[in-house]
This record gives C-alpha cells, sequence and structure tokens, in this order.
C-alpha cells in the first residue's frame, strides 16, 4: 500500500475543482480549447488534475514541441491566479519537475489525503487500485521503478515517442477488444477501503475508468468516479467535479458553448 501524502487547503479557497482525463493531444483541439478556457474562467482557487492530463508524455522535453508548449504557456498564465495541483496518471506518469516548474503545476503524489472544509478526502488517479488488471499492473510496476524511467528517458525523443505510439495502439486495441466499458477492469473495493482507513478518509475521488459516477462501500464509506473529457467525438462529454463547504457537485466546464453542447444531463448532484 503506498504512503499516502497530505494536502491541506489554505482557509481562503471557497471552491476546489477537480478534473482528469482529459488525454490532450493535437487530435483534441475542442477538449484542448475547453480545458484552458475553464482555467480562464473559473471562480475556484484551486485546479486539481487527478492525472492523465496529456494522452502521452514520454519525458519533460516534449513540452517544446508547438502543441503542448502552448499548453504549458496557457497553464503557466493560470498559475499566477489559481493553485494547479498535478497528480500523474498512467498516461503521463514520466512528467518531471521540469514540466511543473514551466507550466506552474504542482507534483501530487498518488494517493493524496486532501483536508478542506473541515473534511479528508482521498485522491488518486485510480489506476493502482485496479487489481484485476494483472497483465496492466505487472507492466505498471516496470514502468514506474526508477531504472527503467533513467534507462528509457535517456533514450532520443524519437525513439520515446515511437514506444510510446506502439504502447497506446495495443492498448487501444485491447481496449477495442472490450468495447463494453463495463467490462474494464475497475477499482478492487476492498484495497480501496484499505486506503481509505489508512488516510483516515470516508470518500475516495477518482479517474480513470471513465465510468463517472458515486458508490456506497457500506457505512460512511464510499467512491466518487470522475469523468474522462472528449469533446472532439461523437458523444461530448466534460465534467468538473466542484468540491466546496456544501460538499460535492458535478458540473460542466466553465464555458458558455461547451456547456450547450453537453446538455444539462452532465449538471447533476452527486450526492
Amino acid at each position: 500500500m503506498p504512503e499516502t501524502a497530505c494536502l491541506t487547503a489554505p482557509t481562503h479557497w471557497q471552491a476546489i475543482d477537480l478534473l482528469s482525463d482529459l488525454h490532450l493531444c493535437e487530435a483534441m483541439p475542442r477538449t484542448t480549447q475547453a480545458f484552458l478556457e475553464h482555467l480562464e474562467t473559473t471562480d475556484a482557487q484551486a485546479v486539481l488534475i487527478l492525472g492523465d492530463l496529456f494522452e502521452v508524455w514520454v519525458g519533460d522535453d516534449q513540452r517544446h514541441r508547438t502543441f503542448e508548449q502552448a499548453c504549458v504557456g496557457a497553464m503557466r498564465a493560470q498559475s499566477q491566479r489559481l493553485w494547479l495541483g498535478f497528480m500523474p496518471g498512467n498516461r503521463d506518469f514520466l512528467v518531471g519537475a521540469d514540466l511543473c516548474a514551466a507550466a506552474g503545476l504542482h507534483l501530487m503524489s498518488d494517493p493524496t489525503s486532501l483536508h478542506a472544509f473541515g473534511q479528508r478526502w482521498l485522491l488518486s488517479h485510480g489506476d493502482a487500485l485496479c487489481l484485476e488488471d494483472v497483465e496492466y499492473q505487472q507492466f505498471r510496476g516496470m514502468v514506474r521503478s526508477g531504472t527503467w524511467q533513467r534507462d528509457f528517458l535517456n533514450k532520443p525523443f524519437e525513439e520515446r515517442w515511437a514506444v510510446a505510439s506502439r504502447i497506446r495502439s495495443e492498448s487501444q486495441s485491447r481496449k477495442s477488444a472490450a468495447s463494453d466499458t463495463s467490462l474494464w477492469a475497475d477499482v478492487d473495493q476492498t484495497e480501496g477501503l484499505a486506503w481509505l482507513e489508512q488516510a483516515g478518509a470516508g470518500l475516495l475521488i477518482h479517474g480513470h475508468t471513465h465510468r463517472p459516477g458515486r458508490e456506497s462501500w457500506g457505512d460512511a464509506a464510499g467512491r466518487v468516479v470522475l469523468s474522462d473529457w472528449d469533446l472532439d467525438g461523437g458523444c461530448p462529454r466534460a465534467e468538473v467535479l466542484r468540491l466546496d463547504a456544501s460538499g460535492l457537485k458535478r458540473m460542466a466546464p466553465s464555458n458558455g458553448s461547451v456547456q450547450g453542447a453537453l446538455a444539462a444531463n452532465v449538471t447533476r448532484q452527486t450526492g
């Protein structure tokens, strides 16, 4: 079980936006625009991104590519007024200190216990809890090792990009074979409860599975799953989970045109 980090919200934070699984890339211009416009217009004091901000990340030198450079510059500009937290996901676990410094991001450990508004919430990307996906967990253990990352990052950029493209293609093929998302491995409840107990929290908030919702795990324990974002496909989706003194609320990104595209079904209470 990983060690739990702690983030205590300052008293001036009146609202916190939680989101994940944006998978930003050149092929997702509308999704990228919606995310950057949300950063510009949200009235929250903090935005916490719980993994998979980018579709793929092969090292912090990637930030110099045209698309990534534009994203980094936009985040850096908004970091002057927002506290931007970033927790690496399964797609962008190689994000390091150089990107965070350039984009104004605060790197968060997985999991992190968030102390805010008199309560504790446990935040995670969620992939480490999908224990039934044995093949992925073996892969995850390999690529998260210091030796593997050091060797990989020492390779030329184009070679790293090719390796990542191949891995992504293989992953997409696996998902296509089981296109029903309900068949994909989900967070293990027993392990999730153990994480909650260790953190002294009652509610786990995570992404990764692309199955937004809320589930009770008995007594006061449970989980809330964040939505992925995709405004470039045939079924637009994008949600922000707003945390404030009143609790949790799902809402559309702070952009009028996006809200219209998503329609009313994305603005609902989680409780």
